[in-house]
């Protein structure tokens, strides 16, 4: 484990020797305030070494973890999590103790919190971490047995985590994931991909996000290979200013990403590959070029003439990808993207430059990993091959199993298949039916073994005549693909048309319509800025340069632009950063009644006129 505490300019390593010895001291102090087996106990902390220590600790008592988000920060979420768990301890870092504070009288249950780092509170019966190993050191000296009894009579089939889930709903269900659960997954992804002792990750998602849990932590754990922490700052923006510079320390050999990491990462690298001149912009642009045909979806590299390229490949490799490379500490393997689909340019981009983003798919049901790519066998476009030990089966809406190659609900089975929901027995039988989980994800199965997920139900485009589409594919490409858009949401609820919200850029607007002669603030500029996005949006009609890549019929007729973002803050976007449609479409729903009227059919209308104007002009 390696962490960089506030003031040291360096990292700090343990090994997993001292790891045992924090846990266990931990452990026997937890033990020693207190803890019994099948308690619950909250951790809300920033990713760092403490924040294993406490789980193991945690697990080692035979009680039950509640790992909550960082990104939580309205007090009522917060205080539901806490009270439907029956939490009676929680753990927190000094600056996540503040949102706990203030709702502290309102947690009947909770008897303690014990602090990672800070001062606690006088008479609020808070225990420092120090505190806590003082006393299990003491408990190891005069009753280990006691404690040695304790961590044996841990069973696969004890819960060890509830893991809610992000809160797209008005009430998040908690996953009871139990000790079986993450060994089987844990050994179910060693099925995909080696992990080796040399492995160093540095862990950018939150550690409370189960792709980042499992896959993160446990994974790497299990092969005695090497985890970091982000150094934290002062704010979270300043955290996230330190990723680059950890990553140059740390020179990871994998990296776990989702989409916006992605899109950070891409953006950043050509912004500074055009900052080099135009020429240096011109050969990395034909490198990509031929690595594309060369690469193909990777399944079918370097087959048919593309061989031919190779030589070139290797040339562009060392003068240029080779580079980039570097910026990544020079030791980065490859990349497993998770969370959410990622946009398949991205993952050409990054296969591209010998850093490939594999395409995972899982879900914290499942503990979460179902399957994904891997050095060893991939297919770019899809999710990968399934791990071991596991059933699926693609099913119809009456849950009738569907033939190879055929669309339908993704449902799966086997031992990392969560318990349930916990006090959640009608939602436990409505996802779980004779064992088997229902995902409620849309996907199917190639004839060459490879997972292929379209996206939620749930999030279905939905046409009159009952053709269903699913938009997030759509959706990566439009932002992707262009500077002129930050957000979009598709939508289409039994309609005659699909339209679109839009989050514009408005810096890169701005520019574009001061570049073309015009001030932001009249009309001819607001329309300017319009009429680019439009066009925007045609590069994927019949004359557009992306011209095939989705129906005709399933692209959006009518644009609504939005002058707010999707955020965690206004509760638009959820913890893992994807989109909460109900919410979205509820607080938008005058707007999106308008997109069907015959005055949208017109960008330029009074709505979306008086909105840009309100980008363009009010900084």
């Amino acid at each position: 484990m390696l962490e960089k505490p506030t003031g040291h300019s360096t990292y700090k390593e343990s090994t997993y020797r001292e790891m045992k010895e924090l846990v266990f001291c931990f452990a026997a102090g937890l033990m020693e305030w207190g803890l019994q087996k099948g308690d619950r106990v909250a951790l809300l902390s920033e990713g760092r070494k403490v924040w294993v220590v406490s789980e193991l600790a945690i697990l080692y008592n035979g009680a039950i973890n509640v790992p909550l988000s960082v990104k939580l920060m309205e007090p009522e979420e917060i205080r539901f999590r806490l009270i439907h768990s029956g939490v009676r301890m929680i753990i927190a870092s000094g600056s996540q103790v503040q949102k706990i504070r203030p709702i502290r009288k309102n947690l009947p249950a909770m008897e303690h919190v014990i602090l990672l780092d800070g001062q606690p509170e006088p008479d609020a019966n808070e225990s420092t971490f120090d505190e806590v190993m003082a006393a299990g050191k003491k408990f190891l000296t005069s009753s280990r047995d006691l404690f040695e009894s304790r961590k044996n009579s841990v069973l696969p089939d004890d819960p060890a985590n509830i893991c809610y889930t992000s809160g797209t709903t008005a009430d998040p269900k908690g996953i009871i994931l139990t000790h079986k659960n993450y060994v089987t997954n844990i050994l179910q992804g060693y099925s995909l991909m080696d992990v080796r002792e040399y492995y160093r990750s540095l862990l950018i998602l939150p550690w409370d996000h189960s792709f980042a849990h499992t896959a993160g932590i446990y994974c790497l754990m299990g092969k005695g290979a090497s985890i970091a922490s982000i150094q934290s700052g002062k704010t979270q923006m300043e955290t996230l200013k330190n990723i680059p510079k950890n990553i140059k320390e740390i020179q990871p050999t994998i990296l776990l990403s989702v989409p916006a990491l992605a899109g950070n990462f891409k953006k950043n690298i050509e912004k500074a590959i055009h900052e080099k001149g135009k020429i240096t912009e011109a050969l990395f642009h034909h490198a990509l070029k031929i690595s594309y045909t060369y690469n193909g979806d990777g399944w079918i590299k370097g087959r048919g003439f593309s061989f031919l390229y190779k030589p070139l490949i290797w040339l562009y490799d060392k003068i240029i990808f080779k580079k980039i490379r570097e910026g990544f500490g020079g030791r980065l393997e490859f990349f497993v993207g998770g969370g959410a689909l990622l946009d398949i340019e991205y993952q050409w981009f990054f296969y591209a430059i010998g850093i490939p983003m594999f395409q995972g798919y899982g879900l914290t049901e499942a503990a979460p990993i179902i399957s994904s790519n891997s050095k060893r066998k991939h297919k770019l476009g899809s999710s990968g091959y399934l791990v071991a030990d596991l059933e699926l089966k693609i099913c119809d809406e009456k849950g009738n199993a569907l033939p190879l190659g055929q669309k339908g609900e993704i449902v799966v089975k086997g031992d990392n298949v969560m318990k349930g929901y916990w006090n959640n027995e009608e939602a436990t039988r409505n996802t779980i039916r004779n064992g088997w989980l229902y995902t409620g994800d849309l996907g199917y199965m190639d004839q060459d073994g490879f997972l292929y997920v379209l996206g939620r139900f749930k999030s279905l485009l939905i046409a009159n005549d009952g053709e269903k589409f699913s938009p997030e594919g759509m959706e990566e490409a439009f932002i992707g693909h262009s500077l002129f858009m930050d957000q979009c949401m598709l939508y289409n609820n039994q309609n005659p048309y699909t339209v679109v919200l839009i989050v514009p850029n408005r810096e890169n607007l701005k520019s574009y319509v001061i570049e073309k002669g015009l001030d932001p603030g009249t009309i001819e500029g607001r329309t300017a800025a319009l009429v680019k996005i439009v066009q925007e949006l045609q590069e994927y009609g019949p004359a557009g340069k992306y011209k095939g890549m989705f129906p005709q019929r399933w692209l959006p007729a009518t644009v609504g632009i939005l002058k707010e973002g999707f955020k965690e803050e206004n509760q638009m976007l959820n913890s893992t950063l994807k989109m909460v449609r109900g919410k979205i479409t509820e607080k938008y729903k005058d707007v999106l009644e308008f997109l069907y009227s015959p005055e949208a059919k017109n960008i330029v209308n009074k709505y979306n006129l008086e909105v840009m104007r309100e980008l363009l002009t009010c900084f």
